[in-house]
């Protein structure tokens, strides 16, 4: 079983940063791939971000250059560095890590970027 909390969420201005975090627990030596989603009321939850234990990064076309994801392998976290945000990013984010055999979600954190 592996536990993930996100941090980092909040109000931010177009064209603001913030940086969301991941702390996972438990057995994590059983994931190989960790990341982002996020999702708007009404729709889909879509990728945002991935990254493996290879370090080999995916970003979803809309990132554009503006998202940098990251990890630190001795504490078991990973971050999605958000710059130039838009309103269009607003959405619920959600911390995910792949296991050999299942998948696993935080609970969510609220990211709001308006004027």
């Amino acid at each position: 079983q592996v536990d993930l909390v996100e941090s980092g969420g909040g109000w931010v201005q177009p064209g603001g940063s913030l940086r969301l975090s991941c702390a996972a627990s438990g057995t994590f030596f059983m994931v190989h791939s960790m990341g982002w989603f996020r999702q708007v009321p009404g729709k889909q939850r879509e990728m945002v971000a991935m990254t493996d234990t290879t370090d080999d990064p995916r970003y979803a076309d809309f990132v554009k250059g503006r998202f940098t994801i990251s990890r630190d392998n001795a504490e078991n976290m990973w971050y999605l560095q958000m710059d130039d945000l838009e309103i269009e990013d607003t959405a619920v984010y959600y911390c995910h890590a792949v296991g050999w055999t299942s998948l696993y979600w935080g609970q969510g954190i609220q990211v709001t970027v308006s004027s």
